[in-house]
This record gives structure tokens, sequence and C-alpha cells, in this order.
């Protein structure tokens, strides 16, 4: 009995003991927490504020670069509506969109019943409508790399084209130069070859029928040619 009593007494002991250095030991550890954070917090709290800076500074960016590039394509979709492309912008146009863009400077210089035709059979069409002065008119449309040439056959294509729609006044427009004999061949049978000099004045603001003011001109002198070529070449 009395053997009991001592096993229970020393196995109080020992769970007072453990107990006495779970508290000291969780003090200590406390003490050391506070004395630690005392010592790193200013370094947390400098850290948390350059994050915090960077991720605002990330969103302002962010969002500066949204702003500007809404209102770079409310420009470009303002500056198309408008008439003021670029030969650039011409340049990254599909055939359909050229076409379609050429219809828009027609119909802003005040020509009407003005359609697009173009496709697979066309029959060297690709924009049937009327001049203001009511003269009907057929136009081809080659949007192609400045490098290219609009040969001969293309022009003839365009007269046999003016035949099949009965139209008074045939018009070639291109985004790049006619070779020599194509211009001579559109010239001499009354087409209105519009090369790419023609095509900038045209969207510039010159009016279709000026034009033919100027039909065959404006393809450069020799020194043009030598820096179309450097640029182009």
């Amino acid at each position: 009995m009395a053997a009991r009593k001592r096993r229970r007494s020393a196995a109080r002991k020992r769970r007072e003991q453990r107990l006495k250095a779970g508290l000291i030991g969780g003090a200590g550890c406390l003490v050391l927490l506070v004395v630690f954070w005392q010592v790193i917090w200013p370094y947390l709290f400098g850290g948390l504020v350059l994050v915090g800076g960077a991720l605002g500074g990330w969103w302002l960016w962010r969002t500066d670069r949204l702003v500007k590039g809404r209102d770079h394509q409310w420009w470009q979709e303002e500056a198309l509506r408008a008439g003021h492309r670029s030969l650039t912008d011409v340049d990254t146009m599909s055939e359909g969109e050229f076409e379609d863009f050429v219809v828009d400077l027609c119909r802003r210089d005040g020509c009407t019943e003005v359609r697009r035709v173009g496709g697979s059979h066309d029959d060297g069409a690709d924009v049937l409508g009327r001049l203001p002065d009511g003269r009907s008119l057929v136009i081809q449309c080659k949007r192609y790399s400045p490098k290219s040439r609009i040969p001969s056959r293309e022009v003839r294509d365009l007269l046999g084209a003016r035949v099949h729609f009965k139209a008074d006044v045939a018009i070639f427009v291109t985004t790049t130069y006619f070779t020599g004999p194509s211009a001579r061949t559109a010239v001499q049978n009354g087409v209105i070859a519009v090369h790419r000099d023609l095509l900038g004045l045209w969207n510039n603001g010159a009016s279709l029928l000026s034009l033919s003011e100027v039909n065959g001109a404006g393809q450069g002198d020799r020194r043009h040619r030598v820096r179309w070529k450097e640029t182009y070449e």
C-alpha cells in the first residue's frame, strides 16, 4: 500500500515537472517571438509595402495599356470611317476589304448605285456603279504588294469587263504600279489607271473624276523609281 502511494506521488511529481517545463518553454518561446517580432517587423512591413507598391504599379501599368489600346483602336476606327487610312493600312487589307475601301471612296465622291461584284466569276469586275454625272462605271481592284507590277493582260481583262457590263468608264485601282506597256494600254483605251501614288491622292481627298486629268502620270521619274526600289526591293 505504501509502495503504491510512493509510485503515485512520484508520477504526480513527474507530471508537475513536465507541466512546469512546458509552461517555461512556452513562455520562453513567447518571449523569443516578441523579441524576434520587434526585430523583423520593420523588414516585414517594408516587404509588404514593396509588394503592394509593385502590385499597384503593375495594375496602373496594365490599366494604362488597356486604356491606350482602346483609344488607339477608337482612333483607328474613326480614321477608317473618316477615310483617313494610310497606304500602310491599305497594304494590310484583304482583297475584300480593299474592294470595300474602294466602294467607300466612290460613295464619298458622290457615286451612286455602287456595289461589289467581285468573286470567282466576276467577269473582270470588282465594283459597279455610277459616277455623279450619271455615267456607269466598272472597277477592277488589285491589292498587290508594292513590289509587284500590273501586267497588260489584267488591263485587257478590264477592257473586256467594260464591254461585258456596257460601262461608260473603266477604272483600274491598285496598291502598286503598272508596267510601261500596261500603263500605255490603259491610257490609249481610256482606262483610268489609279496606281499607288494616285490612290494616295484619292484617299487624301482628291475626287475620283480629278484623277482622270492625270491619268498615265505620277509613276515617278528615274530618281523616284530608284528610291522605290531601295524601299521595296
